[in-house]
């Protein structure tokens, strides 16, 4: 019988901390890199991967706004979750010493989880699409005077100078990636749920919208707003809980909430942190498109 093997999408260049996830979460994949967040949603929605890994919060710097403004729009639902430690280090050639940088360049959540650091020694700071593409530009580009924010094995990857480990302002720095999926996961028993909903224009919405969620047991693990970007003031709430979309309490507590005039959307639900379910998800979808395999 033909082996089973996924492949899986990820934004970023080879090296990238998205491709770790990745590779720390699935057993066996197929990796593919795409340039942008909106590239790896078409890829995904087009059926050229079977799944995509989503970087969607940091530790230090909170969550990836583009990510959930994707999540709301996109029919992808979130099948599995994984907290990837990381780990930055200040990157460049070997020739190259930590004085003679000028500028230094990352993805923003990089950046930002280094901001005591990149204070301390003084350079100009860019934004890049990407951690590891930053390696990769410094060089192909031989930017003598540059240094990339990225991974120790980006290092590696890329045959470049490692000038400091760990510079990141917190030791504690993990980023939660999603795995999104077009079929959705069945109850495991040890699940989460993601949604976003609005609380609706009447007195004391949200805390009525909540009160469902208590009322029915249910242990709320996130509560994120966020503006809508369509009228002034107004907000998205993200909510994750425990439980999963098809046990009775969860089904009640979401009719519940749309009763009260709130606009909901099912983000996913999934097994928490690290449980691996991807051979069913991939499964489903072969026998839904005819196939066996890759």
């Amino acid at each position: 019988m033909e082996k089973n093997v996924p492949t899986v999408g990820f934004q970023g260049e080879i090296g990238a901390y998205s491709e770790k996830a990745v590779q720390l979460y699935f057993s066996e994949a197929n990796s593919k890199a795409y340039k942008t967040f909106s590239d790896l949603f078409v890829a995904l929605e087009n059926n050229q991967i079977d799944l995509a890994i989503l970087p969607i919060e940091n530790s230090i710097e909170g969550s990836v706004t583009e990510s959930y403004e994707l999540l709301l729009k996109s029919e992808a639902t979130v099948v599995g979750e994984i907290n990837v430690k990381i780990e930055h280090c200040l990157i460049s050639h070997h020739n190259t010493n930590k004085d003679d940088i000028d500028v230094i360049y990352s993805h923003t959540q990089a950046l930002g989880q280094c901001k005591t650091y990149l204070k301390k020694i003084g350079c100009d700071a860019v934004t890049t699409y990407d951690t590891a593409g930053s390696v990769k530009m410094i060089k192909e580009n031989n930017m003598k005077r540059a240094a990339a924010i990225a991974s120790k094995d980006t290092a590696k990857l890329y045959d470049m100078n490692v000038i400091e480990e760990n510079i990141q302002d917190h030791e504690d720095n993990f980023t939660k990636f999603f795995c999104l999926s077009k079929i959705p996961t069945k109850s495991t028993g040890n699940d989460k749920t993601s949604i976003v909903f609005s609380a609706g224009d009447v007195a004391g919405a949200l805390y009525k919208a909540l009160k469902e969620f208590a009322d029915g047991d249910i242990n709320l693990t996130k509560l994120e707003s966020r503006l809508t970007r369509k009228k002034a003031w107004e907000y998205n709430f993200y909510l994750d809980f425990e439980g999963h979309i098809d046990d009775e309490n969860c089904k009640k507590a979401l009719q519940e909430l749309i009763n009260l005039g709130s606009t909901v959307k099912i983000l996913g639900s999934y097994p928490r942190s690290n449980n691996k379910l991807w051979i069913g998800v991939v499964g489903n979808r072969n026998e839904e498109n005819g196939n066996k395999g890759r």
